[in-house]
């Protein structure tokens, strides 16, 4: 992380922090927007570090807007239990249509602003739920990470600073 943190440094961006061991960067720049952000750090992160490494970009207000609008009760679940995955572009509803719901209760998804909410009870390692929304012909055309939401909260609180 260190090594990505000199890199975003060297490529002009201020504040630069890292968040654990997660990939997750924030910074503070005066130029370009999300997508040609992303193009930048990508290209630069595959020249010093040798392997292609997608990324998203995202500010402060979508970030927050995010956690806000998280249709589960985040303050009555353990973290673990609640993920959140962040798509490049937006993804309809029709990408997931293949999935009946009810075949994976307790577990269940809604969908948000260029992102996947998952609330899984017995944690992600152990969702089928998880596991099928996975799946390269789900996600195929976007870049999607998830993290769990002690990282969503965590990134909220990061980038508001």
């Amino acid at each position: 992380m260190a090594e990505l943190r000199q890199l975003m440094e060297g490529l002009g961006h201020d504040g630069v922090r890292t968040h654990l061991q997660s990939g997750q960067a924030v910074f503070t720049t005066a130029r370009g927007d999300e997508e040609s952000l992303a193009t930048e750090l990508a290209a630069a992160m595959e020249s010093r570090f040798g392997f292609a490494a997608d990324v998203i970009v995202r500010d402060h207000a979508y970030l927050a807007a995010i956690a806000d609008a998280c249709p589960f009760p985040a303050a009555d679940l353990e973290p673990r239990q609640l993920h959140v995955t962040y798509f490049s572009a937006p993804v309809t509803p029709g990408r997931f249509a293949e999935i009946d719901p009810a075949a994976y209760l307790p577990e269940e998804f809604r969908l948000g602003d260029r992102a996947l909410y998952l609330y899984a009870p017995d944690g992600l390692g152990r969702s089928k739920l998880a596991e099928h929304l996975s799946r390269p012909r789900l996600t195929k055309g976007v870049i999607a990470t998830s993290r769990n939401w002690n990282t969503v909260v965590k990134l909220v609180e990061l980038t508001a600073e």
